[in-house]
């Protein structure tokens, strides 16, 4: 197909509409635009065919015969175009609403509320996809991650859901009566490190801890390794807000602390209009990281005193 030789969709637009109203006022209506500029792009319409495709008279018009005939095409032409767009949109708020996110996230932070999501929007079917992997936002793929970081990632919208400091941290049943002062002490104890990431070896080397070889080092899944942290199976590196309460009640130890303002979980889209599915997901997470931080603010603030009589 030449599409130079076709004429401008706002041209053919404009006359479709008028002739399936029959008033360029309505027609105006229609499209959001003024009967005058239904007018002008009949007229250069008819300009560039050569022919006459209305007959006006005063407000109202009438169609002549290879106007008839274009109507009849164009209807036909935009109506088909019309249901496709309604059937690829109507596929689009079918399928699932994907969301991936860090296996620790997803079990100590995501999973306690997800139920009030579930009973808020009930409508929606939700696919979580906890892994370490940074998985590619891709369109028809996954809709919303939940990504730890400073929130710089190219191509990509990030939009910080709660700050949080990035420890490394082991159970005070592990680390006994040990001083820990610099990073070297670490390494006379197990470590446990997400299957799929090198946080702890990454974090060692950046501190110009080279050892030959990690040997007292296990790899297993995030879950696997939350738990183990807890049992006291070894050192790991947490975000410090998914395992804050056991660090209060001081069943945990924070060892050393990394993290600035931007540090955190964000909420990653891609650019544009999303889904009313991730819409709705993505109110409903920011509402609940608002007040969890709200509760943390509450609980760190320090008591007032109580005024004297």
């Amino acid at each position: 197909m030449d599409w130079r030789s076709l004429p401008s969709l706002s041209a053919l637009r404009a006359f479709s509409a008028l002739a399936q109203t029959g008033n360029f006022t309505r027609a105006g209506e229609s499209l959001n635009v003024s009967h005058a500029a239904v007018s002008q792009h009949v007229r250069a319409l008819e300009n560039e065919l050569g022919i006459a495709l209305v007959i006006r008279n005063g407000k109202s018009c009438a169609l002549t015969p290879d106007g008839n005939r274009l109507a009849i095409s164009l209807e036909a032409a935009f109506s088909g175009v019309g249901d496709t767009i309604a059937t690829l949109r109507g596929a689009s708020d079918d399928r699932p609403l994907q969301v991936t996110l860090t296996p620790a996230f997803a079990m100590r932070w995501l999973m306690p509320r997800i139920s009030e999501f579930r009973q808020r929007h009930p409508e929606h079917e939700l696919m979580l996809n906890p892994t370490a992997e940074v998985v590619d936002l891709l369109p028809g793929g996954v809709d919303v991650a939940i990504r730890f970081g400073h929130g710089r990632w190219p191509g990509l919208d990030a939009e910080l859901l709660f700050p949080t400091t990035h420890a490394i941290v082991a159970a005070r049943s592990l680390v006994g009566s040990r001083r820990i002062e610099c990073p070297e002490d670490i390494l006379d104890l197990p470590l446990l490190q997400e299957y799929g990431t090198n946080e702890m070896t990454l974090w060692l080397r950046n501190r110009g801890v080279i050892a030959p070889k990690f040997k007292n080092i296990t790899h297993l899944p995030g879950y696997m390794a939350l738990e183990g942290l807890m049992n006291g199976d070894g050192v790991s590196a947490v975000a410090r807000a998914l395992v804050e309460p056991e660090i209060s009640s001081g069943r945990l130890v924070v060892l050393f602390e990394d993290g600035d303002e931007e540090s955190g979980y964000h909420i990653v889209t891609r650019p544009g209009v999303l889904r009313v599915a991730a819409k709705a997901f993505v109110r409903w997470i920011r509402n609940a990281a608002a007040g969890q931080n709200k509760k943390m603010a509450s609980d760190r603030a320090p008591p007032q005193s109580g005024s004297r009589d």
